[in-house]
């Protein structure tokens, strides 16, 4: 396959094109249960919406993800999508994510291993007697949020007091589910009361969860590489077990071994077999360009900076951690997508209170055009109008 195949394939399975060419819902006005539908369709296609805390931009990732898909989403629906009743939960999958309850049982690989937690070490063990009296509170009491099990805070963040440790031990080991986030602060209940009875009653083994992910990803990607695929869902120290399922979805015709071809070597990967048709006749086929798209840094498309770089020759870096001093874009960077080209990025700073939206910095690939930059300013336009902002240059 050639990289121009594989970028435009990337941008289709990812949700960016023309719904014409994948299927998934373009547009979802409100915050109705119509665009909770669409919001959801989302979701399902790549297995797994991201969270992240920082709303610097005047919406988180997660609500950054579905705006750039679903123009007329309101934004606020993106925070309320886990609630009672709803087709989600939330695990760690690409890190924290929600996603599709019919995955609950493909988790319980990670469930087994976390009862150790990878941080903290073996908390429920050591510290049995606070998980069930946390459990027995929750019984009691009902769902309890994470402020309420904070006494003395320590200084730094991961200092969390010993109930909070244990309450995402007895999380991440499946002995408790988040309910829902409430303004994104979690809420934690009895498994049982979260999980529907028949979803929680099913037992998936590793080799046939590890086949359903590897799909699902490769989904969502088009050509993607092992390391792709595998990094998609976090899948750490199971080399052996991630070939074995490839090499059986290969043998069942799920997945072909699909080689990139670039100037400079040759790259091994995987296709699913209808997308390796799909990718033939982008061939040939543009993308429209008709207009641009702030992404998410975070966006399922971005990610993996390697496969950034190597389809769409863009340096996709995150400098939140870095000094100020030291950042050459900004503090939380959008890429812009025109078509099937990242033009370039912008760094937003939204002031909730005096309703303004500061463009900090705007900076163009040296590719860019005088009209994908109209089309770029269009698209600022546009996000400061979603959040109900003026965008400027300034605090002021």
């Amino acid at each position: 396959m050639i990289s121009a195949a594989a970028r435009r394939l990337a941008v289709v399975a990812a949700g960016l094109a023309n719904p014409c060419w994948n299927g998934l819902p373009g547009r979802a006005q409100g915050r109705d249960s119509r665009a909770r539908k669409a919001a959801l369709r989302i979701i399902d296609h790549f297995g797994y919406l991201q969270l992240d805390t920082i709303s610097i931009a005047g919406a988180r990732s997660h609500a950054l993800v579905l705006l750039s898909r679903l123009g007329g989403l309101d934004p606020k629906l993106a925070e309320e999508l886990l609630t009672p009743r709803q087709p989600l939960f939330e695990y760690r999958g690409h890190g924290a994510s929600w996603m599709p309850i019919e995955l609950y049982p493909v988790f319980g690989f990670r469930r087994q291993m976390h009862r150790r937690h990878p941080w903290w070490g073996d908390l429920l063990t050591e510290h049995a007697d606070v998980a069930r009296q946390l459990r027995k509170r929750i019984e009691r009491e009902g769902p309890l949020r994470s402020v309420d099990l904070e006494g003395e805070r320590a200084e730094g963040m991961w200092n969390l007091n010993l109930a909070r440790k244990v309450a995402d031990a007895m999380w991440l080991a499946g002995d408790l589910a988040i309910r829902e986030r409430r303004r994104f602060q979690i809420l934690y209940d009895l498994v049982e009361r979260v999980v529907p009875a028949d979803v929680l009653e099913r037992r998936v083994s590793l080799a046939d969860s590890l086949k359903t992910l590897l799909l699902r990803s490769a989904k969502a990607h088009g050509w993607a590489t092992t390391g792709t695929l595998a990094s998609t869902w976090r899948l750490r120290n199971m080399a052996s077990a991630i070939k074995k399922a490839l090499a059986e979805l290969s043998e069942d015709g799920a997945l072909e071994a699909c080689a990139l071809e670039t100037p400079e070597r040759r790259i091994a990967g995987w296709i699913r077999p209808g997308q390796r048709e799909q990718a033939e006749r982008l061939r040939s086929s543009r993308l429209s360009a008709e207009r641009a798209v702030l992404l998410s840094p975070f966006d399922p498309l971005l990610w993996d900076r390697a496969r950034t770089q190597l389809l769409f020759d863009f340096h996709q870096v995150l400098e939140i951690f870095k000094p100020a001093c030291d950042r050459i874009y900004g503090y939380y960077c959008l890429p812009i997508l025109v078509g099937e080209r990242l033009i370039g990025r912008c760094d937003l700073k939204a002031h909730r209170k005096k309703g303004r939206l500061e463009l900090r910095c705007l900076r163009f690939e040296s590719t860019a055009s005088e009209r994908d930059r109209h089309l770029a300013q269009q698209a600022l336009d546009d996000y400061a109008a979603t959040l109900q902002m003026t965008l400027g240059d300034g605090p002021a």
